[in-house]
C-alpha cells in the first residue's frame, strides 16, 4: 500500500523509522534482529538508506592512480526484500541522483517494482566527502526534480528509451525531503519552499522532514509549506541524541540548531549515558506535543540501533 493510502486510513498516528544498510562484510540478519523489537509498535513501513560509493585513488610505482572503493554498502533491492519479507511491512527505499545515472535509476526501479516496492523516496544526496560541491553523474539528475519526474514517468509507462519500453506502468509513491531549518545550499527559506513545491508539482506526494529538535520550528515550517500552496502530509523526522559527541556533530552535518533548554541538560551530563537519557526524554516529549498538535506520522532515524527509538515508542504509541 502506498504511504499516503496508510495516512488517509489511519485512525491515530502512524510510527515509522529508517535504517541505515550494513556495510559490507556485516550481517544482514544481524540488522533485521536489531530492528525486530521496534515491531511491536506496527509501523506500515520502514525507510532505507542509500549512501553513494566512496572512493580514494591509490597512488602506483609508476606513477599512475587507481581508483579504489572504500565504502560500499550491499544493495538496496535486497535489503527492501529482506526487510518486506520478514516483517510484512512496506519498505522504501532512497534513491539518490548522486551517483547515478538516469539508465541506472530506471533500473533500480524496474527491480524494486519487480519486488512489490510501491514507496520510494527521492534525494538528490550529498557531495562525496572530498568533493566541495555536488555533481551529478553523467547522463544523471542535477536535482531532486528531475528524478521525481523520472519516476513519474515510468508511472505513466515512460521510459528512457523508445525500444525499452515496456507494456506495464510503475505504480509508485514518491516522498521528497523537507528542512524546517531551510537547506544549507538554499540562499533563503522561501528559495527552498520554491524548490520544494517544485518537486510536489511535479508529481511527490508527501515530505518527510530532516530531523528537528525544536518543535516550533516544524510548526512554523507547516504554516509556511501550506501558504507556499502545498498540501501534501509532512511527516516529521526525529532522532534522540545519544553520545556527547553528537551534541557539535549533529548541528555541524546537518546545519540545524538544540534548542538552549535542551543544551541546558546536555551540559550536565558527565557521559553518553546521561546524554542518552536526556536525548530519550525530550524525544519523547517532542513526540508528545507533535502528536497533540496533528502530525500524521512519526518518523525516527535509529541509524540501526533500536533501544532509544524503542524506548520513545514505548511512552509514545
Amino acid at each position: 500500500m502506498k504511504i499516503t493510502e496508510y495516512i488517509q486510513q489511519a485512525k491515530k498516528p502512524l510510527f515509522s523509522f529508517e535504517i541505515l544498510p550494513p556495510l559490507k562484510g556485516q550481517s544482514l540478519n544481524d540488522l533485521l534482529e536489531g530492528i525486530s523489537p521496534l515491531m511491536e509498535f506496527e509501523p506500515p513501513f520502514v525507510d532505507v538508506t542509500y549512501h553513494r560509493e566512496e572512493f580514494i585513488y591509490k597512488k602506483h610505482p609508476n606513477g599512475l592512480l587507481e581508483k579504489v572503493s572504500t565504502k560500499k554498502r550491499p544493495g538496496t533491492v535486497g535489503i527492501c526484500a529482506a526487510i518486506m519479507n520478514r516483517f510484512q511491512v512496506e519498505a522504501v527505499p532512497h534513491l539518490l541522483c548522486g551517483g547515478f545515472s538516469k539508465e541506472e535509476t530506471e533500473n533500480a526501479l524496474i527491480d524494486l517494482n519487480f519486488i512489490g516496492v510501491q514507496n520510494v523516496l527521492a534525494l538528490r544526496g550529498d557531495a562525496p566527502k572530498n568533493e566541495g560541491k555536488f555533481v551529478p553523474e553523467p547522463n544523471g539528475h542535477e536535482f531532486t526534480t528531475g528524478l521525481v519526474k523520472q519516476i513519474v514517468g515510468m508511472n505513466n509507462g515512460k521510459y528512457l528509451h523508445e525500444e525499452t519500453e515496456a507494456s506495464f506502468h510503475t505504480d509508485f509513491c514518491v516522498g521528497v525531503a523537507g528542512y524546517p531549518e531551510k537547506h544549507f545550499e538554499a540562499p533563503s527559506m522561501r528559495f527552498d519552499l520554491k524548490f520544494l513545491k517544485e518537486k510536489i508539482d511535479a508529481g511527490a506526494e508527501y515530505i518527510v522532514t530532516q530531523m528537528f529538535f525544536d518543535n516550533e520550528k516544524y510548526f512554523d515550517f507547516v504554516k509556511k509549506v501550506r501558504d507556499a500552496g502545498i498540501n501534501v502530509p509532512i511527516i516529521p523526522g526525529l532522532k534522540p541524541i545519544t553520545t556527547l559527541g553528537q551534541i557539535t556533530m549533529l548541528p555541524r552535518t546537518f546545519f540545524l540548531d538544540l534548542p538552549d533548554p535542551l543544551l541546558d541538560e546536555l551540559e550536565k551530563c558527565k557521559n553518553n549515558a546521561d546524554v542518552k537519557q536526556v536525548g530519550i526524554e525530550w524525544a519523547i516529549q517532542q513526540s508528545k506535543e507533535l502528536i497533540a498538535n496533528g502530525a500524521p506520522v512519526l518518523h525516527y532515524y535509529t541509524m540501526s540501533k533500536a533501544d532509544a527509538t524503542y524506548k520513545i515508542a514505548k511512552e509514545v504509541f
